[in-house]
């Protein structure tokens, strides 16, 4: 199976029309249905359904179409490992980070390491933890900067100089916002909105010596942006870390931290088993120095 046929797939899987797939790709028509065709019979199913002239994925196809994303991610990022350069270290390094106040540390040591090699490239995923674990696992990130806790028996990982606090984030007209902090007895009562990440609300949990189970959880959610218009309507508060409630910029929105002060730190981790890039390598030992120091 060559790497040409399925990015004519992806192609074909973007436009559901082969006549304008071919236009884009500078083939004929029928020879691009052929290519199609014997990339279905190699994979052993139909991946599109065909009505008239329009195409369109069906589930084997929409399954095909991301395990095709991640292979060709793999392959160029395979690539840019192998480049070399006369002027020394070359190569890309895929960086997840997490969206907390992580984000414009690590950003900082980015530009700072690019002074010493500039011909290091940083492709960077912002995401929550679950959005940026995966990417890790399939080999399409690097490093990632996450929020303490992960998971040991599956990653290597160094500890950031940088904490956060968490709090809970609400309307700026809700009484409670006029308070200096709120009982972790007081935050059971409330319905809560939180990052779905199940290990960092466990240790949360443990830390404000509560159950999950005596938290009252209305909705779990990888969206920070759909956040505000939920709290907004006045029926939930949301239980997470003082650098998202920063990020919305939001006047109707108030955030109050925890009593006693509840904060969490940030690990760089990296998959086991896997060995990094030279690039990859460079910056980790580039940073690790810092994060003795800080």
């Amino acid at each position: 199976m060559e790497t040409r046929v399925l990015r004519y797939f992806l192609v074909v899987a973007e436009t559901n029309n082969i006549t304008q797939a071919a236009r884009q790709l500078h083939l004929t028509q029928p020879t691009l249905s052929r290519q199609i065709q014997e990339l279905e019979r190699t994979v052993g199913c139909p991946l599109f359904d065909r009505h008239h002239h329009q195409l369109h994925l069906n589930a084997a196809g929409v399954l095909f179409r991301q395990r095709v994303k991640v292979i060709l991610d793999l392959l160029e990022h395979a690539q840019q490992e192998l480049q070399t350069s006369s002027t020394g270290l070359s190569g890309t390094v895929n960086l997840g980070l997490v969206e907390s106040a992580v984000a414009p540390w690590v950003l900082e040591q980015v530009a700072a390491f690019q002074d010493h090699h500039p011909a290091v490239k940083f492709q960077l995923f912002s995401g929550d933890g679950d959005s940026l674990r995966p990417r890790l696992d399939q080999g399409q990130d690097d490093l990632a900067a996450l929020i303490e806790p992960v998971e040991a028996a599956k990653y290597h990982f160094l500890a950031l100089p940088v904490r956060e606090e968490w709090g809970i984030l609400m309307r700026a007209d809700d009484p409670l916002a006029q308070r200096a902090g709120l009982q972790p007895a007081e935050v059971a009562t409330l319905p809560l909105v939180m990052g779905r990440r199940p290990i960092v609300r466990d240790a949360l949990a443990d830390t404000l010596q509560l159950s999950p189970a005596e938290l009252n959880l209305k909705v779990v959610t990888n969206l920070p942006g759909a956040v505000p218009t939920l709290l907004k309507t006045g029926h939930y508060y949301h239980l997470g870390i003082r650098g998202v409630a920063t990020q919305y910029h939001d006047p109707a929105l108030a955030f109050v931290p925890l009593i006693p002060q509840t904060t969490s730190g940030h690990l760089l981790a990296w998959k086991k088993h896997r060995p990094l890039s030279p690039a990859a390598t460079a910056f980790l030992q580039f940073i690790t120095p810092l994060t003795i120091n800080g």
